[in-house]
């Protein structure tokens, strides 16, 4: 009877493990707001928009402006104590026109007969008045 020969163990080599090197590649990507100041042009916008919740028609608005833009404003006549306060008259006066312009349109679109008559009067003298 023959007898077998055990196998000699074989050592299972695993490949070596291949380095990989990562690298950072880094965009350089800009705000609008660099591009602008870049440009030397003025820059505002609105960064984000708190709500009461308890109340809709309350919040805050959160602006970001350039150098530029308060520069504009100084030129435009807004005095404040810091660039701010600046630009807080600014955004009042843009929502106060913006209010203006709706209450014009609606009024504008009001029927005629609900309107309150003006008269105006004109003082002719010897006790005659001119009205239309």
């Amino acid at each position: 009877m023959a007898t077998r020969k055990p196998k000699a163990e074989t050592e299972v080599k695993k490949p070596a493990a291949k380095k990989t090197t990562t690298k950072k590649v880094e965009f350089n990507v800009k705000t609008p707001k660099e591009i602008a100041t870049e440009k030397g042009e003025p820059y505002v916008a609105i960064l984000s928009v708190e709500l009461d919740p308890d109340n809709i028609g309350n919040g805050a608005f959160e602006l970001d402006w350039n150098d530029k833009f308060i520069t504009n404003l100084v030129r435009a006549g807004y005095k404040g104590k810091d660039d701010a306060d600046m630009v807080d008259q600014w955004f009042a006066e843009v929502c106060r026109n913006i209010l203006a312009e709706n209450y014009e349109q609606w009024e504008a679109n009001q029927p005629y007969d609900t309107r309150p008559r003006v008269i105006d009067r004109k003082d002719l003298g010897g006790g005659r008045t001119e009205a239309s």
